[in-house]
């Protein structure tokens, strides 16, 4: 552990080249949890800070959720007995066990199951909690269980046979829609987690008593679906959430709130908002206009207008300058040093065609829009950012 410590900051593939040999260290294995650390130190950074930790390979710390998007799972539940259907490297096992006095994990790779008791034996030292480590199959194991919890976690494997990447909810493992009954068994509340590519409304078919889907997003990626099912007849609540490294930022919404609501269309007034990626994947498109008295250019263009801003907006906030002709005279005139950000939204072209097409790179002050307006005819818009908030600091 100490050669690791000692090389943290080197390249590891440079560190094998250079020592070939030192006595009683296995080189690859410390170049391995170097890389790790190195991976860790942005996702994990309390993990991270633990010398005596031992991290798994790339693929677990790549499928492995953050700090953040595990500490806001956490908030999400709470009680006594809490068990983890898909431990993998314990993430979340940790911060959503710190809620309960028994954890139980589970977790089909024996590697990763010594892995996690190996690493949740530190990182619980000095708490009072119950700790259970299987090694097992997840349906299985809680078919077979006289056990029930107050909360079921369960992160389905989203990799195929051929380790293509799936999102699918039937094409995962375990199926949980097909499952689902034999879960609500064991557990009064059930939190699964997502592939961001998952279609919310297709999955919301296959699992109709959902009461929350929460959208998670950091520095406007999104990073995870979560669905929770609590048991209450209430109507489904959708939550959308933007994780920064010094602010959250949240909008929420009831699906019927967003079937009823009416938004209002028109041309480009001073500003453009573009929601954060999050509140899009949430489908809040006229709910979102609504709340913040914004107008919508077009019924497929999830942009927003508005003449005065009244307070702050969540999303990025453009200032129109000017509509421009998309053609290489005007866009050597307007940026000599062909430095401009694009972005379009409901338009034919995209924006690293409009890039290669007018020799243009992204840089400058100064943002192309391409967008369709409420006419069906397409613009080109030339802003400037107005508003960010806090998730595009960096750390």
């Amino acid at each position: 552990m100490q050669f690791v410590q000692d090389h943290l900051k080197e390249d590891p593939a440079q560190l094998l080249l250079r020592h070939k040999n030192v006595p009683g260290i296995d080189l690859k294995i410390a170049a391995q949890q170097i890389a790790m650390r190195q991976k860790a130190a942005k996702k994990l950074p309390f993990w991270a800070s633990h010398p005596s930790l031992i991290f798994p390979p790339s693929i677990s710390m790549e499928q492995c959720s953050s700090e953040l998007t595990a500490a806001y799972k956490a908030k999400l539940v709470s009680g006594q007995t809490f068990i983890d259907l898909t431990g993998g490297f314990a993430v979340d096992t940790f911060y959503i066990g710190k809620n309960f006095k028994s954890v139980s994990y589970l977790e089909r790779q024996q590697e990763l199951v010594e892995l996690a008791q190996y690493n949740l034996s530190r990182l619980l030292m000095d708490q009072e909690i119950k700790l259970s480590l299987v090694h097992g199959e997840s349906i299985q194991f809680i078919e077979e269980s006289q056990a029930n919890y107050d909360v079921l976690f369960v992160d389905p494997a989203r990799r195929g046979s051929g380790n293509q990447k799936m999102y699918q909810l039937k094409d995962l493992e375990p199926d949980v829609s097909q499952n689902w009954d034999i879960l609500k068994a064991k557990a009064k509340v059930i939190l699964i987690k997502a592939s961001p590519m998952l279609d919310i409304r297709a999955a919301l078919k296959e699992l109709p008593e959902i009461n929350e889907v929460h959208v998670v997003a950091v520095k406007n990626e999104v990073k995870e679906l979560l669905f929770l099912y609590t048991g209450k007849h209430e109507p489904l609540k959708v939550v959308a959430t933007e994780l920064g490294s010094k602010s959250v930022q949240q909008f929420s919404f009831k699906v019927e709130e967003e079937t009823n609501a009416t938004v209002n269309y028109s041309l480009p007034q001073k500003f453009l908002v573009l929601p954060y990626a999050c509140i899009l994947k949430a489908g809040a498109f006229k709910s979102f206009a609504q709340q913040f008295g914004l107008n919508k250019l077009h019924p497929h263009t999830h942009l927003y207008t508005v003449d005065e801003l009244t307070g702050p907006v969540h999303g990025r906030v453009f200032e129109v300058l000017e509509e421009l002709k998309l053609d290489k005279k005007t866009l050597k005139t307007r940026f000599p040093n062909g430095k401009v950000n694009v972005l379009t939204r409901n338009y034919p072209i995209k924006p690293d065609q409009i890039k290669k097409r007018y020799k243009l790179k992204d840089g400058g002050d100064d943002y192309l829009i391409g967008c369709t307006l409420l006419d069906g005819k397409t613009a080109v818009l030339r802003c400037r950012l107005s508003q960010e908030d806090s998730y595009f600091e960096s750390g």
